[in-house]
């Protein structure tokens, strides 16, 4: 059998892949409308620019070192199936190379642009989210995403830390509002691919518990996301444009999962667990958007 490279531009598209890139905007939606809060005010572009590269490299080497571990589970799900390690277009050892040199690229460009502690916390996400979700919850426990969910939280301190060198309380709150977002967003994903995690023998909730338990656990973090976002308000010394918009996205975004509650039909349930997914991507970007316009309207008014 020959095997015939890859061409330039597919191989370099199979690496970008390895980092995930789509998760990565996700991640990074969280950290500028936090510099902007820690600054009361707009950092330097420079510190931004910076911070936000280190942030995607960190980000993108854990999801590489990820994709690496779970290759023989990617091989199996539907969901899966094209990513670079399955479809041979990056080997193991390429993978597992590209993810440790950027994620050394990470630490070393984080500690020289922006500081030493936004290095040590970019870098500390990644060693969570292999050794802790990746290596030992994904494939023990229904509380693999409850967990390992910290890492995704991280991006908050960093960029907090990128300003102020420091991690006050409101970062920690702006942490565990993604901390306790993340399941519900990952549940709703989980519904819709039950069948593909069950073939995996990966034991994310829906699979073990059943979707009712599950959609109640969703009412149940989501709540605890609306409490948090409120508690930001005075915190951080917000005004009512950020108060405003935190109120009405807790309702919609507690509101999705009591739908989910209520519905019996399963494909209907599927059909709303995706629409809550893709409604859980907007709340927290709206969120931490109108920390942000909140933050800078307060900074112009000054």
């Amino acid at each position: 059998m020959v095997v015939v490279a890859a061409p330039p531009r597919s191989r370099s598209l199979a690496f970008l892949a390895l980092t995930k890139p789509r998760i990565i905007e996700l991640l990074l939606v969280t950290t500028v409308p936090t510099m902007v809060v820690a600054e009361n005010g707009l950092p330097s572009v420079w510190l931004m620019i910076a911070t936000l590269i280190g942030g995607s490299l960190a980000a993108g080497g854990a999801n590489a070192f990820n994709m690496y571990i779970d290759r023989d589970i990617d091989a199996v799900m539907n969901r899966t199936k094209g990513r670079p390690l399955v479809t041979g277009e990056v080997t193991p050892t390429e993978a597992l190379v590209f993810a440790a040199t950027i994620e050394a690229g990470a630490f070393i460009w984080l500690w020289w642009q922006v500081n030493f502690l936004s290095a040590v916390l970019a870098v500390s996400a990644c060693a969570f989210y292999v050794f802790v979700y990746t290596m030992w919850l994904k494939r023990t426990s229904t509380q693999n995403i409850v967990i390992g969910g910290a890492a995704g939280a991280v991006p908050a301190l960093v960029g907090w830390s990128a300003v102020t060198n420091s991690v006050g309380l409101p970062a920690v709150l702006l942490f565990a509002v993604i901390f306790f977002w993340t399941p519900p967003h990952f549940w709703a994903l989980a519904i819709k691919y039950e069948d593909d995690y069950a073939s995996a023998d990966v034991p994310m909730m829906p699979v073990v518990e059943g979707h009712r338990k599950t959609a109640i656990q969703m009412i149940v973090y989501s709540a605890i996301v609306g409490v948090i976002t409120l508690a930001l308000w005075p915190a951080a010394n917000l005004g009512w444009i950020y108060l405003g918009t935190a109120i009405v996205l807790a309702v919609l975004f507690t509101g999705g999962a009591v739908r989910l509650l209520v519905e019996t039909d399963p494909a209907e349930q599927a059909r709303k667990s995706m629409r809550y997914f893709a409604f859980s991507i907007t709340h927290l970007t709206v969120l931490f958007g109108a920390l942000a316009v909140d933050r800078l309207v307060q900074w112009g008014g000054a």
